[in-house]
Protein backbone atom coordinates (compact mmCIF):
# COMPACT_ATOMS: atom_id res chain seq x y z
CA UNK A 1 0.00 0.00 0.00
CA UNK A 2 1.37 3.43 -0.93
CA UNK A 3 2.20 5.67 2.00
CA UNK A 4 -0.30 8.48 2.46
CA UNK A 5 0.96 11.83 1.16
CA UNK A 6 2.60 13.98 3.87
CA UNK A 7 0.38 16.82 2.60
CA UNK A 8 -2.87 14.90 3.13
CA UNK A 9 -5.60 16.22 5.46
CA UNK A 10 -5.94 14.44 8.79
CA UNK A 11 -9.16 12.73 7.72
CA UNK A 12 -11.85 12.68 5.08
CA UNK A 13 -14.13 15.66 5.80
CA UNK A 14 -17.70 15.36 6.99
CA UNK A 15 -19.73 15.89 3.82
CA UNK A 16 -23.33 17.00 4.17
CA UNK A 17 -25.79 14.66 2.42
CA UNK A 18 -27.41 15.94 -0.76
CA UNK A 19 -31.13 15.35 -1.18
CA UNK A 20 -31.81 13.21 -4.22
CA UNK A 21 -28.36 11.55 -4.38
CA UNK A 22 -27.49 7.97 -3.37
CA UNK A 23 -24.34 5.92 -3.86
CA UNK A 24 -23.35 2.28 -4.21
CA UNK A 25 -19.84 0.86 -4.56
CA UNK A 26 -18.41 -2.57 -5.30
CA UNK A 27 -15.17 -4.40 -5.95
CA UNK A 28 -15.61 -5.99 -9.38
CA UNK A 29 -11.97 -6.60 -10.28
CA UNK A 30 -11.53 -4.28 -13.26
CA UNK A 31 -7.82 -4.24 -12.36
CA UNK A 32 -7.34 -4.09 -8.61
CA UNK A 33 -7.75 -6.93 -6.15
CA UNK A 34 -9.37 -6.53 -2.75
CA UNK A 35 -10.52 -2.92 -3.19
CA UNK A 36 -13.63 -1.20 -4.50
CA UNK A 37 -13.33 -0.05 -8.10
CA UNK A 38 -16.87 0.73 -9.24
CA UNK A 39 -19.12 3.58 -8.13
CA UNK A 40 -22.73 4.32 -9.05
CA UNK A 41 -24.41 7.62 -8.17
CA UNK A 42 -28.20 7.63 -8.45
CA UNK A 43 -29.82 11.01 -9.09
CA UNK A 44 -33.43 11.92 -8.49
CA UNK A 45 -35.59 12.04 -11.60
CA UNK A 46 -35.46 15.44 -13.25
CA UNK A 47 -31.92 16.21 -12.10
CA UNK A 48 -29.89 18.61 -14.23
CA UNK A 49 -26.20 18.15 -15.01
CA UNK A 50 -23.25 20.10 -16.41
CA UNK A 51 -19.81 18.93 -17.43
CA UNK A 52 -16.35 20.11 -18.40
CA UNK A 53 -13.85 17.75 -19.98
CA UNK A 54 -10.30 17.31 -21.15
CA UNK A 55 -9.20 19.18 -24.25
CA UNK A 56 -6.92 16.27 -25.13
CA UNK A 57 -7.20 15.30 -28.79
CA UNK A 58 -6.88 11.66 -27.70
CA UNK A 59 -9.85 11.83 -25.32
CA UNK A 60 -11.31 8.59 -24.00
CA UNK A 61 -14.55 6.96 -25.17
CA UNK A 62 -16.36 7.86 -21.90
CA UNK A 63 -15.46 11.55 -22.38
CA UNK A 64 -16.88 11.51 -25.91
CA UNK A 65 -20.01 9.76 -24.65
CA UNK A 66 -20.52 12.28 -21.84
CA UNK A 67 -20.24 15.17 -24.28
CA UNK A 68 -22.85 13.58 -26.51
CA UNK A 69 -25.15 12.81 -23.58
CA UNK A 70 -24.99 16.42 -22.40
CA UNK A 71 -25.88 17.67 -25.85
CA UNK A 72 -28.56 15.14 -26.78
CA UNK A 73 -30.08 14.84 -23.32
CA UNK A 74 -30.31 18.62 -22.84
CA UNK A 75 -28.53 18.49 -19.49
CA UNK A 76 -30.67 15.86 -17.75
CA UNK A 77 -29.15 13.03 -15.69
CA UNK A 78 -30.26 9.95 -13.81
CA UNK A 79 -27.03 8.08 -13.00
CA UNK A 80 -23.24 8.41 -13.02
CA UNK A 81 -21.15 5.22 -13.31
CA UNK A 82 -17.40 5.35 -12.69
CA UNK A 83 -14.73 2.67 -12.68
CA UNK A 84 -11.09 2.85 -11.67
CA UNK A 85 -8.14 0.75 -12.85
CA UNK A 86 -8.80 1.14 -16.58
CA UNK A 87 -9.21 4.43 -18.47
CA UNK A 88 -11.00 2.88 -21.46
CA UNK A 89 -8.90 5.23 -23.58
CA UNK A 90 -7.24 4.52 -26.95
CA UNK A 91 -9.21 1.32 -27.33
CA UNK A 92 -10.73 2.12 -30.72
CA UNK A 93 -14.09 0.53 -31.45
CA UNK A 94 -13.77 -1.73 -28.39
CA UNK A 95 -13.77 1.32 -26.13
CA UNK A 96 -16.87 2.76 -27.78
CA UNK A 97 -18.61 -0.61 -27.50
CA UNK A 98 -17.75 -0.87 -23.81
CA UNK A 99 -19.38 2.47 -23.06
CA UNK A 100 -22.41 1.50 -25.13
CA UNK A 101 -22.74 -1.77 -23.20
CA UNK A 102 -22.56 -0.04 -19.83
CA UNK A 103 -24.97 2.73 -20.80
CA UNK A 104 -27.39 0.25 -22.40
CA UNK A 105 -27.55 -1.90 -19.28
CA UNK A 106 -27.93 1.14 -17.01
CA UNK A 107 -30.67 2.52 -19.26
CA UNK A 108 -32.74 -0.61 -18.61
CA UNK A 109 -32.00 -0.79 -14.90
CA UNK A 110 -32.74 2.88 -14.18
CA UNK A 111 -35.61 3.15 -16.65
CA UNK A 112 -34.39 6.30 -18.33
CA UNK A 113 -32.95 7.63 -21.58
CA UNK A 114 -29.42 6.60 -22.50
CA UNK A 115 -28.60 10.31 -22.58
CA UNK A 116 -29.26 10.49 -18.84
CA UNK A 117 -26.47 8.01 -18.07
CA UNK A 118 -22.94 9.39 -17.63
CA UNK A 119 -19.84 7.25 -17.37
CA UNK A 120 -16.20 7.88 -16.53
CA UNK A 121 -13.18 5.62 -16.39
CA UNK A 122 -9.71 6.18 -14.94
CA UNK A 123 -6.56 4.11 -14.92
CA UNK A 124 -4.32 2.48 -17.50
CA UNK A 125 -4.60 3.69 -21.11
CA UNK A 126 -4.78 1.28 -24.05
CA UNK A 127 -6.12 -1.82 -22.34
CA UNK A 128 -9.56 -3.20 -23.18
CA UNK A 129 -12.12 -2.50 -20.46
CA UNK A 130 -13.69 -5.72 -19.07
CA UNK A 131 -17.12 -4.10 -19.22
CA UNK A 132 -18.99 -7.32 -18.39
CA UNK A 133 -17.66 -7.02 -14.84
CA UNK A 134 -19.38 -3.63 -14.67
CA UNK A 135 -22.64 -4.43 -16.43
CA UNK A 136 -23.00 -7.61 -14.38
CA UNK A 137 -22.87 -5.63 -11.14
CA UNK A 138 -25.27 -2.79 -11.95
CA UNK A 139 -28.57 -4.49 -11.08
CA UNK A 140 -27.28 -5.54 -7.67
CA UNK A 141 -25.81 -2.12 -7.04
CA UNK A 142 -29.15 -0.48 -7.72
CA UNK A 143 -30.54 -2.52 -4.84
CA UNK A 144 -27.65 -1.34 -2.64
CA UNK A 145 -28.10 2.38 -3.33
CA UNK A 146 -27.82 4.44 -0.16
CA UNK A 147 -25.48 2.01 1.55
CA UNK A 148 -22.29 3.76 0.41
CA UNK A 149 -21.07 7.10 1.78
CA UNK A 150 -19.35 9.97 0.01
CA UNK A 151 -16.06 8.60 1.32
CA UNK A 152 -16.86 5.13 -0.04
CA UNK A 153 -17.61 6.66 -3.43
CA UNK A 154 -14.41 8.71 -3.38
CA UNK A 155 -12.32 5.64 -2.53
CA UNK A 156 -13.85 3.58 -5.33
CA UNK A 157 -12.52 5.93 -8.02
CA UNK A 158 -8.93 6.18 -6.73
CA UNK A 159 -5.93 4.96 -8.76
CA UNK A 160 -2.51 6.14 -7.54
CA UNK A 161 -4.22 8.47 -5.06
CA UNK A 162 -3.05 8.01 -1.49
CA UNK A 163 -6.18 9.49 0.08
CA UNK A 164 -9.80 10.16 -0.93
CA UNK A 165 -10.73 13.77 -1.59
CA UNK A 166 -13.99 15.44 -0.56
CA UNK A 167 -15.42 18.90 0.14
CA UNK A 168 -18.77 20.33 1.18
CA UNK A 169 -20.51 23.69 1.68
CA UNK A 170 -23.99 24.86 2.65
CA UNK A 171 -25.64 28.18 1.78
CA UNK A 172 -29.17 29.50 1.35
CA UNK A 173 -31.14 30.20 -1.81
CA UNK A 174 -34.56 31.79 -1.37
CA UNK A 175 -34.45 31.06 2.35
CA UNK A 176 -33.83 27.33 1.82
CA UNK A 177 -30.63 25.57 2.89
CA UNK A 178 -28.75 24.27 -0.15
CA UNK A 179 -25.93 21.74 0.02
CA UNK A 180 -22.93 21.33 -2.28
CA UNK A 181 -20.89 18.17 -1.70
CA UNK A 182 -18.42 16.45 -3.97
CA UNK A 183 -15.38 14.27 -4.34
CA UNK A 184 -12.46 13.95 -6.73
CA UNK A 185 -9.58 11.73 -7.69
CA UNK A 186 -6.22 12.66 -9.10
CA UNK A 187 -2.55 12.32 -8.30
CA UNK A 188 -0.60 12.24 -11.57
CA UNK A 189 -1.17 13.24 -15.20
CA UNK A 190 -2.53 16.48 -13.78
CA UNK A 191 -2.65 19.60 -15.91
CA UNK A 192 -6.37 19.81 -16.57
CA UNK A 193 -7.26 21.57 -19.75
CA UNK A 194 -11.05 21.66 -19.80
CA UNK A 195 -11.28 20.74 -17.15
CA UNK A 196 -5.72 11.13 -14.79
CA UNK A 197 -8.51 13.59 -12.99
CA UNK A 198 -12.16 13.07 -12.18
CA UNK A 199 -14.50 15.14 -10.00
CA UNK A 200 -18.18 14.76 -9.20
CA UNK A 201 -20.06 17.50 -7.41
CA UNK A 202 -23.66 17.28 -6.29
CA UNK A 203 -26.16 19.87 -5.07
CA UNK A 204 -29.83 19.83 -4.16
CA UNK A 205 -30.25 23.34 -5.56
CA UNK A 206 -32.80 23.87 -8.33
CA UNK A 207 -30.74 25.35 -11.17
CA UNK A 208 -31.38 25.07 -14.90
CA UNK A 209 -28.84 23.09 -16.89
CA UNK A 210 -27.59 26.08 -18.90
CA UNK A 211 -26.97 28.11 -15.75
CA UNK A 212 -25.34 25.07 -14.14
CA UNK A 213 -22.99 24.77 -17.12
CA UNK A 214 -21.98 28.43 -16.90
CA UNK A 215 -21.35 28.12 -13.16
CA UNK A 216 -19.18 25.03 -13.63
CA UNK A 217 -17.12 26.57 -16.42
CA UNK A 218 -16.30 29.63 -14.32
CA UNK A 219 -15.60 27.67 -11.13
CA UNK A 220 -13.54 25.11 -13.05
CA UNK A 221 -11.26 27.77 -14.49
CA UNK A 222 -10.53 29.04 -10.97
CA UNK A 223 -9.84 25.59 -9.57
CA UNK A 224 -9.21 22.48 -11.67
CA UNK A 225 -7.77 24.60 -14.47
CA UNK A 226 -5.40 26.29 -12.02
CA UNK A 227 -3.54 23.21 -10.81
CA UNK A 228 -0.68 21.17 -12.20
CA UNK A 229 1.31 18.24 -10.89
CA UNK A 230 3.35 17.25 -13.92
CA UNK A 231 2.08 19.36 -16.89
CA UNK A 232 0.40 16.33 -18.50
CA UNK A 233 -3.23 16.55 -19.60
CA UNK A 234 -5.11 13.28 -19.17
CA UNK A 235 -7.24 11.60 -21.82
CA UNK A 236 -9.97 11.26 -19.21
CA UNK A 237 -10.35 14.54 -17.27
CA UNK A 238 -14.02 14.88 -16.38
CA UNK A 239 -15.87 17.15 -13.97
CA UNK A 240 -19.62 16.72 -13.59
CA UNK A 241 -21.92 18.94 -11.53
CA UNK A 242 -25.40 17.53 -10.86
CA UNK A 243 -28.32 19.45 -9.35
CA UNK A 244 -31.27 17.44 -8.06
CA UNK A 245 -33.60 20.39 -7.42
CA UNK A 246 -34.71 18.91 -4.09
CA UNK A 247 -33.88 21.87 -1.82
CA UNK A 248 -37.32 23.43 -2.18
CA UNK A 249 -36.60 26.87 -3.64
CA UNK A 250 -37.76 28.29 -6.96
CA UNK A 251 -35.59 27.18 -9.88
CA UNK A 252 -32.81 29.57 -10.87
CA UNK A 253 -32.87 30.16 -14.62
CA UNK A 254 -30.53 33.15 -15.00
CA UNK A 255 -26.82 33.30 -14.27
CA UNK A 256 -27.25 36.92 -13.17
CA UNK A 257 -29.92 36.10 -10.54
CA UNK A 258 -28.65 37.70 -7.27
CA UNK A 259 -30.05 34.69 -5.39
CA UNK A 260 -27.09 32.78 -6.81
CA UNK A 261 -24.38 34.98 -5.29
CA UNK A 262 -23.70 32.89 -2.18
CA UNK A 263 -24.02 29.66 -4.16
CA UNK A 264 -21.41 30.84 -6.69
CA UNK A 265 -18.93 31.61 -3.92
CA UNK A 266 -19.60 28.27 -2.21
CA UNK A 267 -19.19 26.36 -5.48
CA UNK A 268 -15.88 28.15 -6.15
CA UNK A 269 -14.66 27.28 -2.65
CA UNK A 270 -15.70 23.63 -2.99
CA UNK A 271 -13.93 23.14 -6.31
CA UNK A 272 -10.79 24.98 -5.18
CA UNK A 273 -10.70 22.78 -2.07
CA UNK A 274 -10.94 19.61 -4.20
CA UNK A 275 -8.38 20.89 -6.71
CA UNK A 276 -5.89 21.73 -3.98
CA UNK A 277 -6.34 18.28 -2.44
CA UNK A 278 -5.37 16.76 -5.80
CA UNK A 279 -2.14 18.77 -5.75
CA UNK A 280 -1.52 17.74 -2.13
CA UNK A 281 -1.71 14.15 -3.36
CA UNK A 282 0.61 14.77 -6.30
CA UNK A 283 2.66 11.68 -7.02
CA UNK A 284 5.73 11.81 -4.78
CA UNK A 285 4.87 15.31 -3.51
CA UNK A 286 6.42 16.63 -0.30
CA UNK A 287 5.56 20.33 -0.66
CA UNK A 288 2.42 22.26 -1.68
CA UNK A 289 3.32 25.31 -3.75
CA UNK A 290 1.24 28.44 -4.36
CA UNK A 291 2.42 30.54 -7.30
CA UNK A 292 0.98 34.03 -7.59
CA UNK A 293 1.77 36.27 -10.54
CA UNK A 294 0.94 39.97 -10.60
CA UNK A 295 1.71 42.88 -12.90
CA UNK A 296 1.02 40.95 -16.11
CA UNK A 297 -0.53 42.35 -19.27
CA UNK A 298 -3.79 40.43 -18.64
CA UNK A 299 -5.12 37.81 -16.22
CA UNK A 300 -4.69 35.21 -18.97
CA UNK A 301 -1.05 36.25 -19.43
CA UNK A 302 -0.52 36.04 -15.68
CA UNK A 303 -1.89 32.50 -15.63
CA UNK A 304 0.38 31.47 -18.51
CA UNK A 305 3.40 32.78 -16.62
CA UNK A 306 2.28 31.18 -13.36
CA UNK A 307 1.87 27.79 -15.08
CA UNK A 308 5.31 28.15 -16.69
CA UNK A 309 6.78 28.53 -13.20
CA UNK A 310 4.63 25.78 -11.69
CA UNK A 311 5.42 23.31 -14.49
CA UNK A 312 9.16 23.91 -14.59
CA UNK A 313 11.02 20.73 -13.54
CA UNK A 314 13.93 22.93 -12.48
CA UNK A 315 11.76 25.07 -10.21
CA UNK A 316 10.01 22.02 -8.79
CA UNK A 317 13.22 20.09 -8.09
CA UNK A 318 14.84 23.14 -6.48
CA UNK A 319 11.89 23.37 -4.12
CA UNK A 320 12.12 19.63 -3.41
CA UNK A 321 15.75 20.30 -2.45
CA UNK A 322 14.67 23.28 -0.30
CA UNK A 323 16.76 25.65 -2.42
CA UNK A 324 15.36 29.15 -3.00
CA UNK A 325 16.86 29.28 -6.48
CA UNK A 326 15.14 32.36 -7.81
CA UNK A 327 17.19 32.19 -11.02
CA UNK A 328 15.05 29.25 -12.10
CA UNK A 329 11.93 31.34 -11.55
CA UNK A 330 13.42 34.09 -13.73
CA UNK A 331 14.05 31.46 -16.40
CA UNK A 332 10.45 30.23 -16.25
CA UNK A 333 9.05 33.76 -16.53
CA UNK A 334 11.22 34.41 -19.57
CA UNK A 335 10.18 31.25 -21.42
CA UNK A 336 6.45 31.78 -20.87
CA UNK A 337 6.11 33.94 -23.98
CA UNK A 338 4.17 36.70 -22.23
CA UNK A 339 5.31 40.29 -21.69
CA UNK A 340 7.58 40.80 -18.68
CA UNK A 341 9.87 43.72 -17.82
CA UNK A 342 13.21 42.19 -16.89
CA UNK A 343 14.35 45.32 -15.07
CA UNK A 344 11.16 45.64 -13.00
CA UNK A 345 10.74 41.96 -12.20
CA UNK A 346 10.23 41.21 -8.50
CA UNK A 347 10.31 37.78 -6.85
CA UNK A 348 9.30 37.02 -3.27
CA UNK A 349 9.48 33.65 -1.52
CA UNK A 350 7.69 33.22 1.79
CA UNK A 351 6.87 36.92 1.81
CA UNK A 352 10.52 38.00 1.54
CA UNK A 353 11.57 40.04 -1.51
CA UNK A 354 14.69 38.32 -2.83
CA UNK A 355 14.96 39.70 -6.36
CA UNK A 356 13.91 43.04 -7.81
CA UNK A 357 14.76 45.61 -10.45
CA UNK A 358 16.55 43.03 -12.54
CA UNK A 359 18.88 41.64 -9.88
CA UNK A 360 19.12 40.04 -6.46
CA UNK A 361 18.08 42.23 -3.53
CA UNK A 362 21.35 43.13 -1.88
CA UNK A 363 21.62 42.01 1.71
CA UNK A 364 18.19 40.35 2.02
CA UNK A 365 17.81 38.14 5.09
CA UNK A 366 18.21 34.54 3.90
CA UNK A 367 17.27 32.97 7.26
CA UNK A 368 13.45 33.31 7.00
CA UNK A 369 13.58 32.22 3.35
CA UNK A 370 15.60 29.12 4.23
CA UNK A 371 13.17 28.34 7.06
CA UNK A 372 10.23 28.78 4.69
CA UNK A 373 11.78 26.38 2.16
CA UNK A 374 12.00 23.66 4.83
CA UNK A 375 8.24 23.83 5.41
CA UNK A 376 5.49 21.98 3.53
CA UNK A 377 3.72 25.12 2.27
CA UNK A 378 5.73 27.18 -0.21
CA UNK A 379 4.58 30.62 -1.40
CA UNK A 380 6.03 32.28 -4.50
CA UNK A 381 5.00 35.78 -5.65
CA UNK A 382 6.23 37.24 -8.94
CA UNK A 383 5.47 40.74 -10.26
CA UNK A 384 6.40 41.06 -13.93
CA UNK A 385 6.01 44.85 -14.03
CA UNK A 386 3.76 45.30 -17.07
CA UNK A 387 0.16 46.03 -16.01
CA UNK A 388 -2.37 44.72 -13.48
CA UNK A 389 -3.10 41.16 -14.69
CA UNK A 390 -2.91 38.55 -11.95
CA UNK A 391 -3.45 34.83 -11.37
CA UNK A 392 -2.84 32.09 -8.82
CA UNK A 393 -2.03 28.46 -9.55
CA UNK A 394 -1.13 25.55 -7.30
CA UNK A 395 1.42 22.80 -7.78
CA UNK A 396 3.75 20.49 -5.88
CA UNK A 397 7.44 19.70 -5.91
CA UNK A 398 9.06 17.03 -8.06
CA UNK A 399 10.79 14.24 -6.16
CA UNK A 400 12.22 10.82 -6.93
CA UNK A 401 8.92 9.38 -5.68
CA UNK A 402 7.23 10.60 -8.89
CA UNK A 403 9.65 8.53 -10.97
CA UNK A 404 9.15 5.42 -8.82
CA UNK A 405 5.36 5.59 -9.07
CA UNK A 406 5.24 6.15 -12.82
CA UNK A 407 8.01 3.76 -13.78
CA UNK A 408 5.92 1.01 -12.23
CA UNK A 409 2.40 2.11 -13.16
CA UNK A 410 1.36 -0.65 -15.55
CA UNK A 411 2.66 -3.53 -13.43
Amino acid sequence: MTDISPLAPEKFPDLAPVKGVQFATRAVGVKYKDRTDLMVADLAEGSNIAGVFTLSLTASAPVDACREALKEGHGKARAIIVNSGNANAFNGKKGIASVSNIVGEAEKIFGCSKHEIFTASTGVIGQALPDAKITGALAGMKEELGQASFEDAARAIMTTDTFPKGASKQVKIGGEVVTISGFAKGSGMIAPNMATMLAFIFTDAAISSDVLQALLKTAGDKSFNAITVDSDTSTSDTVLLAATGQAGHKEITSISDPALDDFKAALDDTLIDLAQQIVRDGEGASKFITVKVAGAETDVAAKTIALAIANSPLVKTAIAGEDANWGRIVMAVGKAGEKADRDKLQISIGGVLIAGEGEAVEGYDEAPVAAHMKGQEIDILVDVGISDGQATVWTCDLTHGYIEINADYRS
